[in-house]
């Protein structure tokens, strides 16, 4: 089937924002006498809010509950975030060619709404979007499929009709379980990880294999 709509998903894929987690994660855990490791980065990431801490707090047998870091992380990540914040090589030019050919695009993230709205809105795009599902939106995080088969119905379309576009081996795997088109855009925090569930791993969001699968005029070398 032709695909008629794009999800993206956020962290790692639209911006840098691994960058800004693995930050607030040093500084969380340094206030606690831990290092957050690469090892943990990987064991989190992809996951939703609770899923995550509780990882974080098994790994280091905190004290803390997973309710008591997630406001706590997200302080320290909106402190953070003007200084480091930037969108990852080819989001504008996908974006725009979207936009001109009338594909519908909309946002499915892990991450919580307020995080979310927050990087949405310092980075311009918020109203480019036809709608932004978070981890309060559904009950089973990724890689459960949930939330893609959520967004499929936001879009009106089959899940096999709508393209995923994520960075982490969870996102894949839940974009595939759903039964969509799965393209992997790997980052440097994610280059190592098993994306054998995707359709297509993406050297870029300016991948020209991207815009030829959307049917659009590929961006300039």
């Amino acid at each position: 089937m032709p695909l008629r709509a794009v999800a993206f998903d956020m962290d790692g894929l639209m911006f840098n924002t691994e960058d800004v987690y693995t930050a607030v994660g040093d500084e969380l855990l340094g206030r606690r006498g831990r290092q957050f490791t690469s090892e943990l980065k990987d064991a989190m990431m992809g996951l939703p809010p609770q899923a995550s801490f509780e990882r974080m707090i098994e790994w280091h047998e905190l004290d803390d509950s997973w309710e008591a870091l997630v406001p706590e992380s997200e302080e320290i990540f909106i402190e953070l975030l003007d200084g480091i914040l930037a969108p990852m090589p080819g989001l504008m030019n996908l974006l725009d060619a979207l936009e001109a050919a009338g594909v519908p695009k909309g946002v499915a993230t892990s991450s919580g709404r307020r995080l979310t709205d927050t990087i949405l809105t310092r980075a311009g795009v918020a109203r480019r979007f036809a709608f932004v599902l978070t981890c309060e939106n559904i009950t089973y995080g990724k890689p459960d499929p949930e939330i893609y088969l959520l967004a499929a119905k936001q879009f009106g379309v089959s899940p096999s009709e709508m393209m995923v576009l994520e960075d982490s081996s969870a996102g894949c795997r839940a974009a595939a379980a759903a039964g969509a088109f799965v393209v992997a855009v790997p980052n440097e925090h994610t280059d190592h990880h098993d994306f054998s569930p995707a359709t297509l791993v993406a050297s870029g969001l300016n991948d020209r294999r991207i815009y030829e699968a959307l049917g659009l005029a590929a961006p300039a070398d």
